[in-house]
């Protein structure tokens, strides 16, 4: 199930024209939760809530999908005010 997080990441991307792609389950471990796509380029999301951690596979995907010329970035949520 998607966080709340997520879903407003979502929204956001597919509100400014992106085609937004749940990756839910691939052969890479790791791999960020989104794939966003327009006007020929692909952007690589991992969303995380403000208490989430990033774990190292995690971080490791990022890295590399940025060598490979992708842009890949960590979209993590602000505390909630109380």
């Amino acid at each position: 199930m998607a966080s709340k997080h997520q879903s407003r990441v979502i929204n956001k991307m597919e509100t400014d024209g992106w085609y937004v792609i749940n990756l839910i389950k691939t052969n890479k471990n790791g791999i960020p939760d989104l794939m966003c796509l327009k006007d020929g380029k692909c952007v690589f999301i991992e969303c995380k809530e403000y208490t989430d951690t990033l774990k190292p596979l995690q971080k490791f995907r990022i890295e590399e999908l940025t060598r490979m010329g992708f842009s890949a970035y960590v979209d993590k949520a602000e505390k909630s005010k109380k």
